[in-house]
C-alpha cells in the first residue's frame, strides 16, 4: 500500500510541476490580444463588422449571381 501511495505522489508531483504560470506581459489577460478590449463600444463595432461581414457575404454573392446578366 505504501509503494502505491509513493507512486501516486510522484505522479502528482510531476503533473503539478508541469503546469506553468502564464506570465502574461502587463499582468492582465487581455494584454496578449491583437485588439483593445478597454473601449466597449469600439469592441462591439469590431465584433459586428467581423461577424456581420462573414454572415452577409454568402447573401451578397447570391445576389450578385442573380443580378448578373
Amino acid at each position: 500500500m505504501s509503494a502505491l501511495r509513493n507512486g501516486a505522489m510522484q505522479v502528482r508531483n510531476i503533473m503539478t510541476s508541469a503546469i506553468r504560470p502564464s506570465g502574461l506581459p502587463g499582468g492582465i489577460p487581455a494584454s496578449s490580444l491583437p485588439f483593445s478590449v478597454t473601449n466597449r463600444y469600439k469592441l462591439t463595432a469590431y465584433f459586428i463588422l467581423f461577424f456581420g461581414s462573414g454572415l452577409a457575404t454568402p447573401f451578397w454573392l447570391v445576389r450578385h449571381q442573380l443580378l448578373k446578366k
